[in-house]
């Protein structure tokens, strides 16, 4: 099998393991539970599903992109993201009328919004929900998915997972917009995506 990284830099990188608990839609994209209790996640179901969220996010107007990251881990990887493809960061708190009441100075209207985690990105699903905005969502084991019109299961609370996550995206858009060949890389590697601040332990 072909993958979009080795498979051992998604295991290095932490992408494929999840936590403790494990949501019943959650289920079908994990391989295995180990000894400490972990969910351990599919890395082909991984991989399929970050080749299917950068074909579709690449169908939209970078411009009309919304990328969200209250999580500290990320943050520099959306602005890294949002700064290579052109989509529109949104990072810390999100202010709550952001995708629904215009008169907010910070109102914006995207055609398709990225989530780092819907529990931490909550304000801003419920809110692409009531919009009729499709949101796409990496999602670890114990997220619920309600919402969430396409699902990347990943490990999406690690500093360097997210930081592969979405170096992978950014690439994989890249080349679906024929920014990039279908064999180049980015001009950085995913290190570059990482976040440089150690956070204090996150809800």
């Amino acid at each position: 099998m072909s993958t979009l990284v080795p498979v051992d830099m998604y295991k290095k990188m932490g992408v494929i393991v999840g936590t403790q608990i494990c949501t019943k839609y959650m289920k079908r994209f994990v391989y295995k539970i180990i000894q400490e209790g972990y969910y351990i996640f599919d890395v082909a179901k991984v991989d399929e599903r970050l080749r299917i969220a950068s074909r579709f996010l690449s169908t939209f107007e970078p411009e009309k992109i919304a990328v969200v990251s209250v999580r500290v881990y990320g943050q520099k990887p959306a602005s890294m993201m949002c700064k290579y493809v052109g989509c529109k960061p949104i990072l810390g708190r999100f202010v709550p009328g952001t995708f629904t009441n215009p008169r907010l100075e910070y109102y914006m209207e995207p055609d398709v919004v990225l989530l780092t985690d819907p529990r931490t990105d909550k304000q801003a699903l419920l809110e692409a929900f009531k919009a009729g905005i499709p949101v796409v969502s990496f999602v670890d084991t114990d997220n619920k998915v309600e919402m969430i019109d396409l699902v990347i299961p990943a490990n999406n609370r690690g500093r360097k997972s997210l930081a592969l996550l979405y170096w992978i995206l950014t690439r994989e858009i890249l080349r679906y917009r024929n920014i990039l060949a279908q064999d180049q890389d980015l001009d950085v590697g995913p290190e570059a995506f990482m976040s440089l601040k150690v956070a204090e332990e996150e809800a």
